[in-house]
């Protein structure tokens, strides 16, 4: 039993657990702060493998996931990375936010995310087998893709995927009273003022509000805050600097606790 509080949305624990038995790498698709993180550490914990998880950006290297020869006292040595790590002896690894990896580094995926699950590692002439227990899971959010950050084809096309969203208005509300400890009243209130700023569209907000925020918002109002400021910091401040949408924000904010 996991101690990983989440919420199934859809089919999304079977279809994982499928993937697992069945060594089959899995793509995740979703906004910021929806659960995607959250699910995969669930998933860790179910299934009782290790999670390696990666935080892709353009400055990752290949050996920052297989690994690098480091200098001691005693000379030279090897130390794995979190994917070699999780090749060599059993795991998930999971790159979050793939698209943002530089293409020479999601090369090295390939050869894993098919039949051959092998990790070739030129620096040691090494040619690992992956641990019947390694599992290779990746995610990106498509409102951030551009043509010169989105994945390859030839890359895609090498996982099944799963598509996440932000919770139905019910599921998002038993989060945030399970993550926070708030009551039911003030968490739809909560989720009723995340769909009006989630169908602002992105003219007027470039960030989409999240669940996790939501929830930071519960938490000081847990805390003795006052309800209003307590989303001003934990929402609005955090969504944008623009003073106009800030003030529509506000407002938007401020009607549900006058």
């Amino acid at each position: 039993m996991s101690n990983i509080y989440y919420l199934q949305q859809s089919n999304e624990i079977d279809l994982f657990e499928a993937a697992a038995k069945m060594n089959l790498p899995v793509l995740i698709k979703g906004p910021t702060g929806c659960g995607k993180t959250r699910f995969i550490e669930y998933m860790g914990e179910k299934l009782k493998r290790d999670v390696y998880t990666v935080v892709c950006h353009d400055d990752l290297s290949a050996s920052d996931l297989i690994g690098r020869h480091l200098i001691d006292e005693n000379g030279t040595y090897w130390q794995d990375g979190p994917l070699t790590k999780a090749v060599r002896y059993g795991g998930i690894c999971y790159l979050d936010e793939i698209t943002e990896a530089r293409k020479d580094t999601t090369v090295i995926l390939h050869s894993l995310a098919d039949y051959r699950r092998v990790l070739p590692i030129d620096k040691t002439g090494e040619s690992i087998e992956a641990h019947p227990d390694f599992m290779l899971v990746v995610s990106y959010n498509p409102g951030y893709q551009n043509i010169m950050k989105g994945m390859k084809p030839s890359t895609k096309q090498r996982f099944i995927a799963l598509s996440f969203d932000y919770p139905k208005a019910e599921v998002e509300s038993k989060i945030i009273m399970q993550e926070s400890g708030i009551d039911k009243q003030m968490a739809d209130m909560l989720v009723d003022i995340a769909r009006k700023i989630r169908n602002l569209g992105d003219n007027e907000i470039q960030e989409t509000l999240s669940t996790r925020l939501l929830v930071y918002a519960a938490k000081l109002i847990i805390d003795g805050f006052d309800p209003l400021q307590a989303c001003r910091h934990s929402i609005v401040e955090s969504l944008t600097d623009e003073p106009e949408v800030l003030e529509v924000l506000d407002k938007l904010v401020a009607l549900y606790f006058v």
